[in-house]
């Protein structure tokens, strides 16, 4: 096969376009049909999670006499980087975290507040961060909230009052308490989970299937009663481990639950244990064959199920990320847990996860990265700064612009089979076939196409025909590119080796055909007229 250097960097109508490195004479395809749609893009996948867990909450955003950090503590230079991910819907206060915590804990006068044994991460929590605390944040983050409650170790009765405390104006004696803590209109809280991985066994408060289901539906009973507009989120499969049967828990929990929720959480973790390139960069494929399980399993209960007027139940991917670095005794626990440090494989990584939202966004509404700074985060601190991490840069560009209608994009590259790999640290394997090197992901709204692409292949460029069906390009392109120099390219304070680089090119007619280099991805957001 015929290899050449790319000199030039753009050319139109079938000629080469490209930032650098080797392309070969046959190329991919990818193909736009703006008729073949596969569901809207809900804003809320473009969420993330904070948990009290290491420097998430204390010494992330929240660092009271920090010279960085504002009258109310939080730190300014975190949040406007914070305020660059676009975060739509943010889940509080956990994750594992939560089977253990009182609500009441973390509200009031802050003299007053208990410290408490931290179970879940083994550390001390002061409580001087909670709801009000954390709704204010939000504020300023400008994202929507997501709670969830602890059906772990905590009641129903709990979960109710919470909701009182949060969204009811004024009246019973929650509600009033909320304002004599000088909060006097309700928060208005849509979102809330009926507790997290309660399928674990390390969960505290694990409960099996049928008895979950019948605790959340109770506790989901409660709150509706006190304000009937929430939207309730039930605990799908976590535990993937040998022995574990995760379909069947999900399918007694919708089954159960399929007159009561509106969404079934399901968490995945990744991570390249055996330094396994090309399997690891192919994992969120697995996360796509498990949404299509849990989709199938939906849909047979869907139409069994009473639900009047209201949606189908719709999956949220509430927590998902790159977690296997700091996954040791050592590093699970106390005040410096999960500060995982990412390079440009992971960006690859996340990148692919996104496109796997976007091309189920008929059955995917919500999805929560995990987590939001310093803790397996895509932002990273320490007492006098901040970097960026390489999982920042995708993550933002997505929530940024890949908006609209999904579209079922015709991709046509070459393949390769992973080989049995560990999806993560105990994990069940995975076996994948004919794994496309270009991953790819599309989304128009209006007369703007936006164009997500992985090129999962380590060394070489690949030059593809990017092809309009039945329309053409109108403008220019706008580029963005996210890659380093190396797979293993990381950032850290003062040094950043991954980055998003930006180019404007021409792009009329039906046919452009672009070179998108080795390990990278490319965002593309074009003009198409049908």
């Amino acid at each position: 096969m015929q290899i050449k250097k790319i000199t030039t960097a753009i050319a139109i109508c079938g000629t080469l376009i490209g930032f650098s490195g080797e392309v070969f004479a046959q190329n991919a395809r990818i193909k736009i049909d703006l008729d073949r749609k596969i569901g809207e893009v809900d804003k809320k996948i473009y969420g993330n999670f904070v948990e009290h867990l290491g420097r998430c909450v204390y010494g992330g955003i929240y660092d009271p006499g920090n010279p960085l950090s504002d009258e109310n503590g939080f730190r300014l230079d975190v949040l406007e980087a914070v305020q660059g991910l676009n975060v739509t819907l943010t889940r509080y206060p956990g994750g594992n975290f939560v089977s253990n915590y009182n609500w009441l804990d973390g509200v009031g006068p802050k003299e007053g507040r208990p410290t408490r044994l931290e179970l879940a991460w083994n550390r001390l929590e002061s409580n001087q961060f909670g709801t009000n605390e954390f709704m204010d944040y939000a504020k300023l983050m400008d994202t929507e909230p997501y709670f969830a409650v602890n059906l772990g170790t905590g009641t129903i009765q709990e979960a109710q009052h919470w909701v009182e405390y949060t969204n009811v104006e004024s009246g019973p004696y929650y509600a009033e308490l909320r304002k004599k803590h000088g909060y006097e209109k309700p928060h208005k809280i849509t979102y809330w989970g009926l507790g997290n991985e309660m399928d674990g066994p390390w969960q505290m408060g694990h409960l099996n299937a049928e008895d979950y289901a019948k605790k959340a539906r109770e506790a989901g009973k409660l709150m509706k009663l006190t304000d009937p507009s929430i939207r309730l989120v039930a605990a799908g499969s976590s535990n993937f481990y040998p022995g574990s049967n995760p379909m069947a828990w999900n399918k007694t929990v919708i089954d159960e639950l399929k007159d009561v929720v509106d969404y079934l959480a399901l968490h995945m973790y990744v991570g390249n244990v055996d330094d396994n390139y090309y399997a690891f960069v192919a994992s969120p494929l697995v996360l796509e064959e498990r949404t299509k399980l849990v989709s199938g399993i939906i849909d047979e209960a869907m139409s069994r199920a009473d639900r009047g007027e209201r949606d189908p139940i719709y999956i949220a991917w509430d927590e998902y990320n790159i977690w296997y670095r700091w996954r040791s005794s050592e590093t699970m626990s106390g005040d410096i847990a999960l500060e995982e440090r990412y390079n440009l494989e992971d960006a690859l990584v996340i990148s692919s996860f996104l496109n796997a939202f976007i091309r189920n966004a008929d059955v995917v509404k919500i999805a929560n990265m995990a987590q939001l700074v310093n803790v397996i985060a895509p932002i990273f601190t320490n007492e006098d700064g901040l970097f960026l991490q390489t999982i920042y840069h995708p993550l933002s560009l997505f929530a940024k612009h890949a908006h609209g209608t999904s579209l079922d994009v015709f991709v046509d590259s070459e393949k390769y089979d992973t080989g049995s790999f560990a999806l993560g640290l105990g994990e069940q394997k995975a076996d994948l076939k004919d794994v496309p090197y270009l991953d790819v992901s599309a989304t128009v709204l209006g007369d703007e196409l936006i164009i997500n692409v992985v090129n999962r292949h380590k060394d070489k460029a690949i030059t593809t025909d990017i092809l309009a069906i039945e329309g053409a390009f109108t403008g220019d392109f706008e580029v963005f590119e996210v890659n380093g120099p190396d797979i293993k390219a990381m950032n850290d304070f003062g040094v950043t080796n991954v980055d998003t680089k930006t180019k404007s090119i021409k792009g009329k007619g039906e046919k452009v055909t672009y070179a998108f280099p080795a390990h990278s991805f490319t965002m593309i957001k074009a003009k198409i007229k049908q």
